[in-house]
């Protein structure tokens, strides 16, 4: 999706041409050289869902907290080994944030979530940072969800982040773009069309299943937090991984 941005900004805006828009797209442009910005090069239609982040554990880890992993953390700076999938997702900058905000020093082990959960299992990392492919395995017993980043507990009734007093707030939003400069009729019609499945009970059957949350915003509003969204990934990537836009 990223490597074909520009030719999909440049496509004709008809109605025909839309896209899924993942947050990667606004944090890229912070962290590698590029020639987009993705706040401006686009027709933003509607903001559909958001994907759960959270940190498990082994079910017989001795961390029964997010508090207790912290602890063990700043008891032992940068002994605490924890898999996030690559550098700069959101799995991994919650996590890098999480540390900067309570003073823990964490190691971040990069790999795919199968590699990241035999790690786990076989104790080569205490924790995992992930959207909710956990699920099956907090659900059998075999993991155990400390927090997650939302606004909002998940099913599991972990706590969040933010109601434990760590300022973190991260998860994965998803909406509808299209070639920039698609007229505002077009782009009503479009909307109004997607969110007519919003009320869907298959629509909401659809996001339980995959552990999302309803992440509704008007083609307005999807694009005004554009806006503010790239400001604030160039300033969570500067605080976390300290790269100044372009790398």
């Amino acid at each position: 999706m990223l490597d074909e941005l520009v030719p999909f900004s440049k496509a004709n805006p008809d109605g025909h041409t839309l896209s899924i828009l993942l947050i990667s797209a606004f944090r890229v442009p912070h962290m590698q050289r590029v020639s987009w910005d993705p706040s401006k090069e686009l027709t933003y239609v509607i903001g559909l869902a958001r994907g759960t982040l959270g940190v498990v554990v082994k079910s017989d880890s001795p961390f029964k907290t997010i508090g207790d992993l912290i602890a063990y953390a700043k008891a032992n700076p940068g002994s605490l080994k924890y898999g996030a999938y690559l550098r700069g997702t959101s799995p991994h900058l919650a996590m890098e944030e999480l540390g900067i905000k309570t003073g823990a020093r964490l190691l971040h082990v990069p790999g795919s979530y199968e590699e990241l959960s035999r790690a786990l299992v076989r104790g080569q990392i205490l924790a995992m940072s992930e959207g909710p492919t956990w699920a099956p395995q907090v659900d059998s017993g075999a993991f155990r969800l400390l927090v997650t980043f939302g606004e909002q507990r998940s099913r599991w009734n972990a706590p969040t982040a933010r109601e434990l007093g760590f300022d973190v707030l991260s998860y994965s939003p998803l909406g509808i773009v299209a070639p920039k400069g698609m007229n505002s009729k077009a782009t009503k019609i479009l909307h109004d069309a997607f969110n007519r499945v919003l009320d869907d009970p298959e629509y909401a059957a659809f996001l339980k299943e995959r552990e999302m949350a309803d992440w509704y915003k008007s083609s307005e509003d999807y694009a005004e937090w554009a806006v503010d969204q790239f400001k604030f990934q160039e300033k969570l990537i500067e605080r976390t991984i300290g790269l100044g836009r372009g790398g």
